[in-house]
C-alpha cells in the first residue's frame, strides 16, 4: 500500500523551518539536497547563485511511516510560493506499476508537470496538478526494503 506524506514549499527558509521541526519531533534528516547538487539537467543553467544554495529536497521521518518533506521554490524556474501552492502531497509507491497506476489515475483531467521517469536520486518520479488544482508528487524508490 502506498504512503502519503506532506511536501511543503518555502521561499528560502526550508532548512531553518526543518531544524525547528526537528527540534520538536526529534529524529534525523534522511537527507538534504541543494539545487546546486542537481546534475546537469535542462534548466539548470537558469539557476541563480542564490537559488543554488537553496534546499531542493529535505526529509524528516516522523513516527514509523510518516515523512515530512520540503524544498525551497526556485525563482530561476519561475516558481513562487503563494497561497495554495505551498504544499504538495507526496505518494511513495511500493512498485513501479503502482506508481504508474496512481499517477495516471490521479492526473486524469489534470496537468502533468513532470512525467514519470527515472530520477537521479535512484527513483521513478513524476509531478502533476490534478483537475481540482491539488499538486501531487509520485515516487517509487528502486532500493526499497
Amino acid at each position: 500500500m502506498a504512503t502519503i506524506n506532506p511536501y511543503l514549499n518555502f521561499n528560502g527558509n526550508a532548512e531553518e523551518a526543518f531544524n525547528f521541526y526537528k527540534s520538536v519531533f526529534g529524529g534525523e534528516f534522511t537527507g538534504i539536497m541543494r539545487w546546486k547538487d542537481m546534475p546537469d539537467m535542462p534548466g539548470c543553467d537558469k539557476l541563480s547563485d542564490s537559488d543554488k544554495e537553496k534546499v531542493m529536497h529535505i526529509a524528516l521521518p516522523i513516527g514509523d511511516r510518516n515523512v515530512l518533506m520540503a524544498s525551497d521554490v526556485s525563482e530561476s524556474f519561475g516558481q513562487a510560493k503563494a497561497e495554495g501552492n505551498n504544499i504538495q502531497i507526496s505518494i511513495n509507491a511500493e512498485s513501479k506499476e503502482e506508481a504508474d497506476r496512481l499517477f495516471n489515475g490521479l492526473s486524469e483531467g489534470g496537468k502533468t508537470v513532470m512525467p514519470l521517469a527515472d530520477a537521479f536520486w535512484g527513483a521513478y518520479f513524476g509531478m502533476f496538478e490534478d483537475k481540482f488544482g491539488i499538486q501531487w508528487l509520485v515516487n517509487y524508490d528502486y532500493n526499497q526494503k
